[in-house]
């Protein structure tokens, strides 16, 4: 509880601090931030595969790539960074309810978060779309000006977790950390991804409904004790609230899936329907 509470007295601090600002003042602009967060990506899947830890053939990992593809050309139409991406994508094999990004487009999804709360393909785009929206918001300059932090944030939260981490999942946070993702501090970005993961999703054809069935998942899984759902909850908004915030941009969302191609689902591959021409 000490812990807790000297958290969210510097999380306050933090976002006070113009840490973006901070960032750039301390030469994380975003050409320099996404090459260095590209070499520690490099580290973290040369270890995922020492550990046997990386996905790269289960169906998990073929459903989560094929959400991932088939936003990617909406992604890089959104990108305003000026900054070319090159994006990448890693299914770690852990039991972890979590997903998160590094800078320069690096995404690392966990097969816990698909399979844990059985996903439908919508609903990993809900979740591929949040995490794209953070790299593609460079959320992580907001937070990196606040590294110094990390350390106790991470520590904390590693109390937290206990020993059920596992070391491919203890090694994950210890690198997300790096970049502010999953911190308490994190919550006002968490909402914004949230909002433009919806948008993101929409416009890629899948309905956006789904970003509100996840969190309603996670509601399922909080009642029953869930521990992945509980660490990753107690650094994030509720799953009420990003609820209540996710249905206040739905009509906004429908917009954009209407006049979108709709993906649909067979077994586990992602079709597109396209929409009918109007008979003249």
């Amino acid at each position: 509880m000490i812990k807790k509470k000297i958290l969210v007295g510097i999380s306050a601090a933090v976002l006070l601090s113009g840490c973006s600002t901070i960032a750039e003042f301390t030469g994380n602009d975003s050409a320099t931030l996404n090459l260095n967060a590209a070499e520690d990506y490099k580290a973290l899947i040369a270890d995922a595969k020492t550990q046997k830890a990386l996905d790269t053939s289960s169906s998990t990992y073929k459903r989560v790539n094929a959400v991932y593809q088939r936003m990617l050309p909406f992604a890089d139409e959104a990108n305003k960074t000026g900054q070319k991406f090159d994006w990448q994508l890693a299914v770690i094999k852990s039991n972890e309810v979590n997903a998160f990004v590094v800078p320069g487009g690096k995404v690392v999804v966990f097969t816990g978060i698909v399979n844990n709360l059985k996903l439908t393909d919508a609903e990993i785009a809900a979740v591929m779309g949040h995490e794209i929206t953070h790299a593609l918001e460079e959320h992580a300059k907001s937070k990196i000006g606040a590294q110094a932090l990390t350390k106790l944030a991470v520590d904390a939260g590693k109390t937290y977790a206990g020993d059920k981490l596992g070391s491919m999942g203890s090694q994950a946070v210890d690198f997300g950390s790096k970049y502010g993702v999953g911190l308490p501090y994190s919550r006002s970005l968490e909402s914004r991804a949230d909002r433009g993961g919806l948008m993101l999703m929409a416009k890629a054809g899948y309905d956006p409904e789904a970003a509100v069935s996840v969190w309603k998942k996670m509601n399922q899984l909080d009642s029953s004790s869930n521990n992945g759902v509980a660490r990753f909850t107690s650094t994030h908004p509720s799953n009420n609230a990003r609820i209540e915030d996710l249905n206040k941009s739905m009509a906004e969302a429908k917009v954009l899936y209407a006049s979108s191609n709709k993906a649909t689902v067979t077994g586990t591959k992602t079709k597109t329907v396209k929409k009918a021409k109007k008979s003249k």
